[in-house]
């Protein structure tokens, strides 16, 4: 594969295939475990990585690329073989969380800045030597709107910070994945649909605005933005008009030159958000690729099938491929829910 920018995105969005969201922090991927009652070992965070990425059938014909945390980029599998070459050879890119985690923005209260570009050069230098290709930064916006939130100020310092993030990801041969996220779960997520694409199609004004300040290729990037939905404790709506309006949204914010658009699940049930996926891709009329970056969505079944049994990883790995087949299916607008009584 060539190594441009533009050949790595076009990668990333191949037909039919999205990315594996699996750069669960140590304390995220706790609370995983937590729910299948398997400690938070480093070496049973290697088997489950393991058991993903060796899940052959799901990897070479639905995963065009696999975020990793650093941890487990320096990972290797049992018998030897680095993570990072064994995601190559089954045609997938892969990739690199950078960020250093939403931090409290100073003399904003609730709100947060993504903190992590310090030092960002030198460890793009180093992911990109075990074989990185791209990276993610996440930023992340709370809506609540009886305390005036988000204030413009902080979703612009949220923004700057991805910009330059995607600079320097792209100035060492790094394909960025810009995510601001506007929030939907949470115990004070009360927004209504109308809430979420304003704040959405503010962000996202914001964010390219700061991208093209700092000279990133849009070309040689993809974005990673939340779907229009309201807050989980907030009025809800079809599955149409959370797909209409995100397509709608998009339309007013991203320019034709970004290559590709991978939806993060964001709280979304595991059927909802393919189903989402999958009607944007039939409502079609947008310039750009769209199909998944799911995290949760992707490996909840997964997880809940190994329970951190050895004997269990067969039965994990095909509820996993599964629902990266469902997902598969989406990207290219060909879902349909009698898909998912099929045997996972």
């Amino acid at each position: 594969m060539s190594e441009t920018l533009q050949d790595i995105a076009a990668a990333m969005m191949a037909d039919g295939q999205g990315i594996l969201a699996a750069d669960e922090s140590t304390g995220t991927i706790q609370k995983r475990f937590d729910q299948i009652g398997v400690e938070n070992t480093e070496a049973n965070r290697q088997a489950y990585r393991e058991l993903l990425f060796t899940a052959d059938e799901a990897m070479k014909n639905y995963v065009s690329g696999v975020i990793l945390f650093d941890e487990t980029l320096r990972q290797s599998t049992l018998d030897g073989r680095r993570f990072a070459e064994v995601i190559k050879a089954a045609g997938a890119v892969p990739g690199i969380k950078v960020d250093a985690g939403a931090k409290p923005l100073a003399l904003f209260p609730g709100e947060k800045v993504t903190e992590g570009l310090d030092g960002l050069r030198g460890r793009l230098q180093e992911y990109y030597k075990l074989g990185a290709r791209f990276a993610k930064w996440r930023a992340v916006i709370d809506i609540l709107p009886a305390e005036g939130l988000p204030t413009t100020g902080a979703i612009a310092c949220n923004a700057h910070a991805l910009a330059r993030y995607a600079a320097l990801c792209q100035e060492n041969g790094i394909v960025p994945i810009v995510e601001p996220e506007v929030i939907m779960d949470g115990p004070n997520s009360h927004h209504d649909v109308d809430t979420c694409y304003k704040v959405t199609e503010l962000t996202l004004n914001i964010v390219f605005d700061e991208l093209y300040a700092q000279r990133v290729d849009l070309t040689g990037m993809i974005l990673k933005p939340n779907m229009i939905v309201p807050g989980q404790n907030g009025p809800q709506v079809s599955t149409r008009e959370v797909a209409e309006r995100t397509v709608e949204c998009l339309k007013a914010t991203v320019p034709a030159a970004v290559p590709g658009i991978a939806f993060l699940s964001g709280g979304q049930s595991d059927e909802a958000a393919t189903e989402h996926l999958a009607i944007m891709n039939q409502i079609g009329g947008f310039p750009w690729k769209m199909t998944f970056s799911y995290g949760r969505a992707l490996q909840q079944a997964c997880l809940k099938a190994w329970s951190g049994k050895k004997e269990n990883v067969p039965a994990a790995q095909a509820a996993f491929k599964h629902r990266a087949k469902m997902n598969g299916l989406a990207a290219l607008g060909r879902w349909r829910a009698e898909d998912e009584r099929e045997a996972a």
